[in-house]
């Protein structure tokens, strides 16, 4: 098989199509007619043979070979356009044209396929973008908080006369009701709530808040089932209480955690804070110049990449939820949202991240980026983990199922990001240079789910 590939002209920028002439010798068309004669022989009834059985030489001199050769075309072609796609690395977006042009009744064939093709963009000022990103550094206030929120697992709840402020617990007996009938699940004695949970309705903290031992509150609220009508409550309010935190000493700490002073509590919870105010930050700058570099793209993008990434957003979202044993319309349910708007904001997802392929894929031209090869077989290792193949075979594999090119776009990219964190202003939130290890690249991850692109 030869493949001579040429560009479509007038064809516009943004959707740019090639052109395929694709020549296969009659031998490699071969195996695809032997084929489609079996298939033949178990359809056609020849006397003498049982079905199946019959000569190909027979069948060939009672019904002629034009039909198997028809076959045969329409089974290999695709696939020898595939193998062309992969040998010549074209980058396709869309089903192609196919079109026998010679060899189809005899000899030596020849077909064209024309198919849209990613298409090219540039970027002006992509070496000096401007990323503001969280500060990494860990406020005493952060860690008191934290600290805090140690102390009050060993917390005791203490009766207060007072009115019931945010997160102090309210013993309480509430009736929820519809049409006057006790609703099950809505009506509890001597039940303690904690104010600001949202645990019942949003209109019960509401209403708790301010409320003193002895006050009675009515009020209607939506029913937790959004398919159930409205409730009807009345809460008595019987006690406020508050958690009393343990007070922080040297002797509270050694009894309850695996440290000895308040000192080394507090040292392990900034070293805890501040691994995650590093990762948050470090992964904020790579999300940062990926999206100040999308906002440089003001360029029409083709309309076919972008459903294209939504339908897969789309599918990534049932596959999940299907995990989780959960059906679309019921997730759309709980959280409130209708079909259209959930698709609407789907949609300008897909558009972004289209977006920034097209612009990451612009650094990686201008800028000549590409993947070193050991840096593609470390990948491949990644991918194949504890599987029993080689690299060479699991190399291969990627080449026949022509992931192996997306692969080394993937790390392409990544490689932009580094070069584009590398040339940028990175600042915290009150302007200040955000320190230079923040900005070092990354380990990355080689499971590049987040460059996926589709060979259809």
């Amino acid at each position: 098989m030869k493949a001579t590939l040429e560009p479509v002209p007038d064809t516009p920028d943004l959707e740019p199509k090639v052109k395929l002439t694709v020549q296969v010798e009659e031998v490699e068309l071969e195996p695809a007619i032997a084929a489609a004669w079996k298939e033949i022989a178990k359809e056609v009834k020849i006397p003498g043979f049982r079905p199946g059985k019959a000569p190909r030489a027979l069948m060939e001199k009672q019904i002629g070979s034009g039909y198997a050769r028809a076959e045969a075309l329409n089974r290999a072609i695709p696939e020898f356009y595939g193998e062309a796609i992969i040998e010549n690395d074209v980058d396709v977006i869309a089903q192609p044209e196919l079109d026998i042009t010679d060899g189809e009744e005899s000899g030596d064939v020849t077909f064209t396929a024309v198919v849209g093709v990613r298409p090219s963009i540039n970027i002006a000022g992509y070496g000096s973008l401007r990323v503001e990103v969280p500060s990494p550094e860990v406020a005493t206030e952060d860690i008191d908080a934290q600290i805090d929120r140690i102390r009050s697992q060993y917390g005791e709840l203490e009766a207060v006369e007072r009115a019931a402020a945010s997160d102090d617990f309210v013993t309480i007996d509430i009736s929820g009701t519809q049409d006057g009938e006790e609703v099950d699940g809505l009506t509890a004695d001597d039940y303690l709530y904690r104010v600001g949970s949202g645990m019942i309705a949003s209109e019960l903290d509401e209403n708790l808040l301010g409320a003193s031992a002895g006050d009675v509150v009515e009020f209607t609220a939506e029913h937790p089932d959004p398919e159930q009508d409205d409730v009807d409550f009345r809460v008595v309010v019987k006690e406020v209480k508050e958690r009393v935190l343990p007070e922080l000493t040297d002797e509270w700490v050694a009894e309850a955690t695996e440290f000895e002073t308040v000192e080394q509590l507090t040292d392990d919870v900034r070293s805890r804070l501040a691994e995650g105010a590093e990762n948050r930050t470090r992964g904020a700058v790579r999300t940062g110049v990926v999206t100040e570099l999308t906002q440089l793209v003001d360029e029409e993008i083709p309309e076919s990449l972008v459903s294209a990434e939504m339908s897969s957003q789309l599918q990534n979202v049932i596959m999940r939820l299907q995990q989780q044993g959960i059906g679309l319309d019921d997730y759309l349910r709980v959280i409130g949202q209708d079909q259209d708007d959930f698709l609407s904001g789907l949609k300008e997802s897909a558009a972004d991240g289209v977006k920034a392929d097209l612009a990451l894929r612009a650094v990686v031209a201008a800028e000549q980026i590409v993947a070193p090869e050991d840096e593609v077989d470390h990948a491949i290792e990644h991918m194949i983990g504890d599987a029993d193949i080689s690299l060479d075979d699991a190399r291969e594999q990627l080449r026949r199922g022509g992931q192996l090119s997306e692969l080394r776009s993937d790390l392409a990219a990544q490689k932009a990001i580094d070069w584009l964190v590398a040339h940028a202003e990175v600042v915290d939130p009150d302007g200040n240079a955000i320190d230079e290890r923040f900005l070092q690249p990354l380990e990355h991850d080689h499971d590049h789910d987040d460059h996926d692109h589709d060979h259809d």
